[in-house]
């Protein structure tokens, strides 16, 4: 789940929009009272089942901590069907990734733009105005907080959607650490139009139902 972005939303400080992954679900506006966050975590966010590891006595009592699906139709989703590039701006803890996060950005904004996953500016854009969609599958580019590891700096995790039914990586996250703005234009080649996960970079993945991916 994405909740801080670098693209724009909306003015109304009393909505804001969410974007689940590796779920590939776009929630258009979740209210900001803390009934309607309340329902959005029961509805998108808490597990569908226990974990086994749980302490003893934990899984007589679990009702509270499971999701509960029925409550995701009160929500507007859209599905998102282009690819997502994320990658880690923060610079509050720690600078490395505040300094690489613009310029991976421009660097794969820059090189998308030459694919035919076309780039689309925003989340607003590419899922919400008619006059803004694009045919086929394009590519959304943007800096979000902390993903764990500024060592690992420039961070970055690609979603390819699963309605691109040939790509190899089609429905899965693939995580790269170590990424520099010299390696974004053989990410693209090889990633996100080959479906090649590249070893040297990968720090993890995980697939549309949790699964953890590792090479």
């Amino acid at each position: 789940m994405i909740t801080v972005s670098s693209h724009p939303t909306t003015s109304d400080t009393k909505e804001f929009p969410a974007v689940l992954l590796p779920n590939f679900q776009y929630v258009n506006a979740i209210n900001s009272t803390s009934y309607s966050l309340r329902k959005f975590i029961q509805a998108f966010v808490l597990p569908s089942r226990v974990d086994s590891r749980m302490p003893n006595g934990y899984s007589d009592d679990s009702a509270h901590l499971l999701q509960k699906p029925e409550l995701q139709k009160e929500f507007n989703t859209t599905k998102i069907e282009d690819v997502v590039v994320l990658i880690c701006g923060h610079n509050a803890r720690d600078s490395r990734c505040g300094i690489l996060g613009p310029l991976l950005q421009k660097e794969f904004e820059e090189k998308l733009g030459k694919t035919p996953f076309k780039l689309k500016e925003t989340w607003i854009n590419s899922l919400n105005d008619d006059s803004m969609k694009q045919t086929g599958v394009g590519s959304t580019v943007a800096q979000i907080s902390h993903i764990g590891g500024h060592k690992f700096a420039g961070n970055i995790i690609i979603y390819i959607p699963p309605n691109l039914k040939n790509h190899p990586l089609a429905g899965k996250g693939i995580w790269y650490g170590r990424v520099e703005p010299k390696h974004v234009e053989g990410i693209v080649k090889k990633t996100i139009e080959e479906g090649t996960v590249i070893e040297e970079l990968f720090r993890g993945g995980i697939g549309q139902n949790g699964e953890i991916i590792r090479i």
